[in-house]
């Protein structure tokens, strides 16, 4: 549930907040005769969280050749972020004739989620695209209404949440709904070629991974004072759900995952253990909670290594990219951003074009496109699919990163999934003139990790 300007009357607005049952009556009630009609191969799409990338993931999704899909129903905490998605989607020539969702499919609120799936049948598809501290609570209702699921990463931003989303994943293995989670990454060509290649021993054995994503301030991240009372504390902070750990388990478990995820992939393994550096330097009147700095060591069982380095300060040398060291050479798994990949090998320990031994073919095709292929490709043939174990794997980890950098100590992936602290444990609760589960201490700052002085949990 991402997060736009202005609150503005309107009729979805009133259905919003005068009863989500009667506004899923209505919404039922009112689609069109061609969504069902004469349709049955349509699979039809409720977008949940109308930012940025709820918006790519829906045109992604409307962009499968021959898919047949329609979008139907958008909800969001916020309309102003409901009419930009629906505005940029229409606005795309090659998928506007798909997007079928009046008034009154839109849906505002914290219960906009349950109005949304409402109006869809069972084997459609619902994308979860909200900041993730609310992902189990909107995906514990999709497979009750027995749908296939699109979720964003990360998954889960605490050892609470994960345990739980594993447990509640098992009903929709039962009932084999089909779940994407969006780590792109996996999908690439040109990184699954590299992946076969290792596997095939071109590298030989891999002893230590790097992964970097280190770049400026970062406005979605880093959150000044609010000016006036425009929003109320609890729509301030998920506006800004970046900047706080219990809507999105903050930059870490944002911006890094993918480059941990990838190269634990390459690994074939998940590591055990995880120490951590990390500081906050260039502050300013910035309120967040994030550091700027996370320098992380993972460990794996047999003692090899992954360092994954993450900064946003000005003014620094910027890299966003991940390698595979092997005993032979080196895998090259991504070199500026996720996509293109531009993956190779190189001989020995130097990455240059004198020892470059291979290199994958480019153009490379769009990950985000083909995770959405496979995807509507398995509905389709009615094969198992479900990346939800990945999915949590992989958000555990770099929160257990996230942890040992902000407590200072080593964490054990073990003692990780059994800690007790879960960042917003009422969240399935919140409504609209409810208190925010985070608040500013007297001095008017959010409380920020403490290494070395709070050690149980991430912050006090």
């Amino acid at each position: 549930m991402s997060v736009d300007n202005t609150f503005s009357t309107s009729r979805r607005q009133f259905l919003a907040t005068t009863g989500v049952t009667a506004g899923a009556l209505m919404a039922a009630s009112n689609l069109s005769a061609s969504v069902y009609a004469g349709e049955d191969n349509t699979i039809q799409v409720a977008l949940v969280g109308c930012g940025g990338r709820g918006t790519g993931a829906a045109l992604n999704s409307l962009s499968v050749k021959n898919g047949n899909l329609k979008l139907v129903a958008m909800g969001d905490v916020f309309p102003n972020n409901i009419d930009s998605a629906h505005n940029a989607l229409k606005g795309k020539k090659e998928v506007a004739e798909m997007i079928d969702v009046p008034d009154e499919r839109r849906f505002v609120g914290f219960d906009a989620y349950k109005s949304c799936m409402d109006c869809l049948k069972p084997g459609d598809i619902v994308i979860l695209a909200t900041p993730p501290g609310f992902r189990w609570v909107h995906y514990t209702y999709a497979i009750e209404k027995g749908l296939n699921v699109f979720m964003e990463k990360p998954v889960t931003i605490d050892a609470p949440t994960s345990v739980r989303f594993l447990e509640i994943n098992k009903k929709a293995v039962e009932k084999n709904l089909k779940v994407a989670v969006g780590l792109m990454c996996r999908h690439c060509d040109a990184r699954k070629e590299l992946l076969k290649r290792i596997n095939d021993g071109e590298i030989g054995e891999i002893t230590m991974l790097r992964a970097y994503r280190m770049a400026g301030l970062t406005a979605s991240a880093h959150t000044r004072p609010q000016r006036g009372n425009k929003y109320t504390e609890l729509e301030y902070q998920i506006k800004n759900f970046h900047s706080f750990l219990w809507l999105s388990g903050g930059a870490v478990s944002d911006f890094l995952i993918h480059n941990i995820d990838e190269a634990c992939w390459m690994k074939g393994k998940w590591p055990v253990s995880a120490t951590a550096l990390g500081g906050r330097h260039y502050r300013g009147d910035y309120i967040d909670q994030n550091f700027d700095t996370y320098s992380m060591e993972y460990t794996f069982d047999d003692g090899a290594k992954l360092f994954v380095d993450g900064r946003t300060i000005p003014g620094c040398q910027n890299e966003f990219a991940s390698f595979a060291h092997g005993t032979k050479g080196v895998g090259v798994i991504s070199t500026a951003g996720h996509w293109p990949a531009h993956c190779a090998i190189h001989k020995g320990q130097s990455i240059t074009d004198a020892t470059k031994t291979w290199a994958f073919p480019q153009p490379e095709p769009n990950p985000y496109q083909l995770e959405w292929d496979h995807f509507i490709t398995a509905i389709r043939d009615n094969a198992a699919y479900n990346e939800v174990e990945r999915g949590v794997m992989a958000s555990a980890v770099t929160s257990m990163g996230r942890m040992a950098a902000h407590t200072g100590q080593e964490i054990t992936l073990e003692k990780f999934m059994k800690h007790d602290h879960e960042f917003a444990p009422n969240i399935a609760n919140l409504t609209a003139d409810g208190p925010a589960p985070l608040q500013m201490n007297e001095n008017g700052k959010y409380p920020v990790p403490s290494p070395g002085i709070v050690i149980d949990r991430e912050y006090a």
